[in-house]
C-alpha cells in the first residue's frame, strides 16, 4: 500500500508531535508515525522547562497543560557539609512567566499535543506504525517504508523529518556524518516511594565515588543513579541490596522507603551519549531533536532542545512546504538556526561531565568546585545564571504567528510564587 503526504514525521516524541501540530496549523498536510500503540513509557524525560511552558501558552495550551498532574522544581541544591545545603540553580530568580521546571509524565504531554493535533484537519497520527526504511528516488529521500497494524506500506512525502531519537532508523540510513563526544558514565533510572512532604528541590547525593540525583514527584522520588560506563552487568550482579544501601547513604530521607525497591528489574539502564550530526539534512530528509544531536541527561535539557528544534523547523519550512520548495538551503537553515544553542548546551554538558560528574565518580571530589561554592555563597543571585541556561537557554524559540491561539497564560510569575 502506498500513500502520499506533504510531510512525513518519523517518531511521535516531543519533537515529532510539536512539529506535526505546528505544521498542521499552517495548513501543511502532515502524518506522524509512532511505532508504539500508546505513549506510556517509563523514565522518559519528564521535564518541561520555562521556555517550553511559554511556547504552550503561545499555542493556547497553557491552561490544559496546567491541569495535568505535575510537580514543580524551582531550584537545585547541593549538600555542602554540616547539614547545610546551598542552592546552585535557582529558577525562582528568573524574570519569566514560569520560574520553575514542570515535572509532568511525558505521556501526558504527548497526549495533550496529540489531542490538539487532532483538532487540525491537516494532522494525522498513526500509532503502532514503525518506520523501517527510507524510500529513495532520483537521488533524494521520497518518503518512508513502514510496518503498521495492517502490514507493510509506503508513505511518500515531499519532506521526511526524523524525530525518532538517538537510535533513529532514518538517520542511520541517511549516511549523514556524525561527531561523537566521549562520555565516561551511564545512568540508571528508578523510583522510590516518599512519605510526607515532597521537596521542590532537585537533590544530588554524592559520596565514595557515587552520584544519585533525586527528582521529586507526587508520592515518589525519581532517581538517576550515575556510575562508570559499561558497568551495567556489574551493577546488576551485585544485586538490589547494595543499590538500596547506596541510595540510603546518599539520600538519607529515602532510607525508610528504599526497601520497597523490589528487584533490579525495576532499574532501567540508559546508555548516555553525546553527539551531533555535522549536517542535519539531505535532499528530502531533515533530522531534528535527538536524531540530530543526542544530549546527556545532565540538566534534563534534551526534550526542550528537541521542542525548540521543532518550532524553528516549522517557522522556517511551513511556507516552503506549501509551495513544494522545502529543499536544499531551506532545510539547511534549520541547522543554521539551531546550531548555536546545540553547541552551547553540549559544551556546558561536557564541562560538567569533566569538572563535576567525572571527579565525583572517581571519588576525588564530593561536591561542586570550591570557587563555585564560594561565589554562589557570596552572591546568591549567581544561581540564576545556570537556571537561565538550563530553563530558557540560548536562542529560545516562540511559536510562529500561524500557530498561535489566544488563551490566558496558565500561570503568571506572581501566581507561581503564591503556590510555593
Amino acid at each position: 500500500m502506498s500513500e502520499k503526504t506533504t510531510c512525513a514525521i518519523v517518531g511521535g516524541g516531543p519533537a515529532g508531535m510539536m512539529l506535526g501540530l505546528l505544521l498542521a496549523r499552517a495548513g501543511v498536510q502532515v502524518t506522524v508515525l509512532e511505532k508504539h500503540a500508546d505513549f506510556l513509557r517509563d523514565f522518559r524525560g519528564d521535564t518541561v522547562h520555562p521556555s517550553t511552558l511559554d511556547l504552550l501558552d503561545d499555542l493556547g495550551l497553557g491552561e490544559r497543560f496546567a491541569a495535568l498532574p505535575q510537580n514543580r522544581l524551582d531550584r537545585a541544591a547541593f549538600d555542602v557539609g554540616e547539614g547545610r545545603q546551598l542552592t546552585m540553580v535557582d529558577f525562582g530568580r528568573l524574570r519569566v512567566n514560569h520560574p520553575y521546571i514542570a515535572m509532568v509524565p511525558q505521556w501526558d504531554l504527548l497526549n495533550l499535543l496529540a489531542e490538539a493535533g487532532r483538532e487540525e484537519p491537516a494532522f494525522t497520527l498513526r500509532m503502532s506504525t514503525e518506520a523501517t526504511g527510507l524510500i529513495r528516488e532520483n537521488g533524494r529521500v521520497a518518503g518512508v517504508r513502514y510496518d503498521g497494524p495492517e502490514g507493510p506500506g509506503e508513505l511518500r512525502a515531499d519532506l521526511t523529518v526524523a524525530c525518532d531519537g538517538r537510535g533513529s532508523t532514518a538517520r542511520a540510513e541517511s549516511g549523514l556524518p556524525l561527531r561523537e563526544f566521549p562520555v565516561a558514565f551511564d545512568a540508571w533510572w528508578l523510583r522510590v516511594p516518599v512519605r510526607g512532604t515532597v521537596t521542590r528541590s532537585l537533590t544530588p547525593g554524592t559520596g565514595r565515588g557515587k552520584l544519585v540525583v533525586g527528582i521529586p514527584r507526587t508520592g515518589y522520588m525519581q532517581l538517576a543513579y550515575l556510575a562508570r560506563k559499561g558497568t551495567d552487568a556489574e551493577l546488576r550482579s551485585r544485586g538490589v541490596g547494595e543499590l538500596r544501601r547506596d541510595i540510603a547513604e546518599l539520600i538519607p530521607e529515602l532510607a525508610d522507603t528504599v526497601g520497597e525497591l523490589a528487584s533490579m528489574d525495576e532499574v532501567k539502564h540508559l546508555d548516555v551519549r553525546l553527539d551531533r550530526l555535522r549536517r542535519w539534512h539531505t535532499e528530502g530528509l531533515l533530522c531534528i531533536g535527538d536524531a540530530a544531536h543526542a544530549m546527556s541527561p545532565i540538566g534534563g535539557v534534551g526534550i526542550n532542545l528537541a521542542v525548540q528544534d521543532a518550532v524553528a523547523a516549522a517557522a522556517l519550512l511551513a511556507e516552503p512546504l506549501k509551495r513544494g520548495r522545502a529543499t536544499g538551503r531551506r532545510l539547511g537553515a534549520v541547522r543554521r538556526r539551531r546550531l548555536l544553542p546545540t553547541v552551547a548546551i553540549q559544551g556546558l554538558q561536557r564541562i560538567l561531565h569533566k569538572r563535576m560528574v567525572g571527579p565525583i565518580l572517581e571519588g576525588r571530589r564530593p561536591a561542586p568546585p570550591k570557587p563555585v561554592l564560594a561565589a554562589v555563597t557570596a552572591v546568591p543571585r549567581l544561581a540564576s545564571v545556570p537556571a537561565y541556561l538550563i530553563g530558557v537557554g540560548v536562542r529560545p524559540e516562540r511559536a510562529p504567528g500561524f500557530a498561535r491561539r489566544g488563551a490566558r497564560p496558565a500561570d503568571a510569575r506572581e501566581g507561581a510564587r503564591e503556590q510555593r
